[in-house]
């Protein structure tokens, strides 16, 4: 691949924006060209609305030689990717389903207007699985979605479209959402950065779940710098959504910008006895020399949670039957059977299944609680396995464990999401198959200036951020371990 502007970080880009030494134009036929070379291997942008971005860019450009504010989170005119789950006014928005095949919604969501109004310039809609469940991106509207690294493995779900594109050189940043791992998995799947935002950080805007903490939106981006300037572009108080707050007064990027390493860390190799490959247990312990290596003292610790994955499944299917049990209703013929049997579970567990549900999350909050008194922040693998054939809904066998459902490849960032912590994956190396192995840093509730800043240590540290965008490889799918 030629130097180009596909190349540079997000952060770079918007610097060039603000000296005016790029415009946003040639941002867009960058985008365009990659696109068209890399999209036919990969399928992570199915829908683009390039003329819809250049009449915005048009706009843009007037509105800055009148004078607008350059304020922080500021993109200025660079092209962003919207996950396919939310809307985008006058484009198609599937959701991933057959039943919204043809719909294209009046109005943008809360988070897309506040993208737009920081400058940010959409370009594509990603691709997800249907109605964003599911650890594989495919669906029976636009197919699937292929990795990169090797295009006969998974970029992971749900935000994997968006990954695949940052690490292809698509897009320069990539919104995306998060229930069980879906920016996380993803993330570390394409050797990029995803950031579960602690809840109410980032607007949901329109979503039925809006007492839940469970589901997020957040940023994904190729470094930890790009990610801080996104979740800029994203954080505050939005009445749509009454869980949201105030950002802070100090910007992420400020924060990245002044980083120092964390005094002691836990590193746990998995949590609540989640089944965890043992080459990526390997890769990730050893990657805790770069921290180790800045002086800080990493502590292997265990992590113990009884019954984490019947406690996920009590809350997510909860979330499911607010979500879909009218759809079950209406279009169940149309509705893959993971969101079914999701779905069915919540209908038939019982209120007291319910309470308890409630009570092991109390449990598992104060678990974290207590590990962020000692510790500063808590390390793991960021994904249970690898990248896996993506021909599959989910890994057949982790460590010799054989998988029971799809979430059972996710309990490592979905025990997360339950602790109610801000959650970054991050490159840390590759296997004896070249996939690549992440890592999941958690922070301490709202703490993701310190959580960011630590990641950009490790980053610097690892170099692997400079291996990205990468043109998309074919390849073999690795025996099952």
């Amino acid at each position: 691949m030629d130097k180009s502007l596909v190349q540079l970080t997000a952060s770079e880009v918007v610097e060039g924006l603000k000296r005016s030494e790029i415009s946003p134009l040639e941002l867009i036929s960058a985008a365009e060209t990659r696109i068209v070379e890399t999209e036919p291997a990969i399928n992570a942008l199915p829908t683009l609305c390039l003329e819809r971005a250049r009449a915005h860019a048009k706009a843009l450009m007037e509105k800055e030689r009148n004078g607008s504010e350059n304020s922080r989170g500021w993109l200025a005119g660079l092209p962003v990717a919207i996950k396919d789950l939310t809307d985008v006014a006058g484009v198609r928005t599937t959701y991933g389903s057959s039943i919204f095949k043809d719909h294209i919604p009046k109005n943008s969501h809360p988070l897309v207007k506040r993208i737009e109004n920081m400058g940010g310039i959409v370009i594509a809609k990603s691709n997800t699985p249907e109605f964003g469940a599911g650890g594989s991106t495919f669906n029976d509207v636009f197919g699937k979605t292929c990795n990169p690294w090797n295009t006969s493995l998974t970029p992971a779900g749900s935000t994997g479209g968006g990954a695949a594109a940052l690490a292809a050189g698509q897009v320069w940043l990539a919104h995306g959402s998060d229930h069980g791992g879906s920016l996380r998995r993803p993330a570390t799947y394409c050797s990029v950065v995803g950031l579960r935002p602690s809840p109410g950080r980032v607007t949901r805007g329109t979503v039925n779940t809006m007492f839940s903490p469970l589901s997020v939106q957040g940023p994904m981006a190729r470094t930890v710098e790009d990610v801080a300037l996104f979740l800029d572009t994203m954080a505050g108080f939005c009445p749509l959504d009454p869980m949201t707050f105030d950002a802070p007064a100090e910007s992420f990027s400020d924060s990245v910008q002044k980083a120092v390493p964390p005094r002691r860390i836990a590193y746990a190799s998995t949590i609540g006895g989640a089944p965890v490959d043992k080459e990526t247990r390997e890769i990730t312990a050893k990657s805790m020399e770069h921290f180790k290596s800045m002086g800080v003292e990493v502590d292997e610790i265990v992590l113990e949670i009884e019954d984490l994955e019947s406690t996920f499944l009590a809350l997510r299917s909860h979330q499911f039957v607010i979500d879909r049990e009218l759809q079950l209703e209406n279009h169940r013929d149309q509705i893959k059977k993971d969101i079914i049997w999701n779905t069915e579970i919540g209908l038939n567990q019982s209120t007291s299944d319910l309470a308890r549900a409630e009570r092991a999350r109390k449990q598992i909050y104060e678990t974290f609680a207590d590990v962020f008194r000692e510790y500063e922040l808590l390390v793991t693998p960021g994904a249970n396995t690898p990248a896996f054939d993506v021909n599959l809904r989910h890994p057949m066998v982790i460590d010799g464990q054989k998988l029971e459902h799809y979430m059972g490849a996710s309990l490592l960032t979905g025990a997360v999401t339950l602790s109610a912590s801000p959650a970054l994956s991050l490159p840390c190396g590759f296997d004896r198959y070249q996939r690549p192995v992440g890592l999941q840093i958690v922070g301490r509730p709202r703490g993701e200036a310190a959580l960011l800043a630590a990641a950009s240590l490790f980053e610097k540290s690892s170099k692997l951020s400079e291996l990205v965008p990468i043109d998309p490889k074919p390849g073999e799918v690795p025996p099952l371990q």
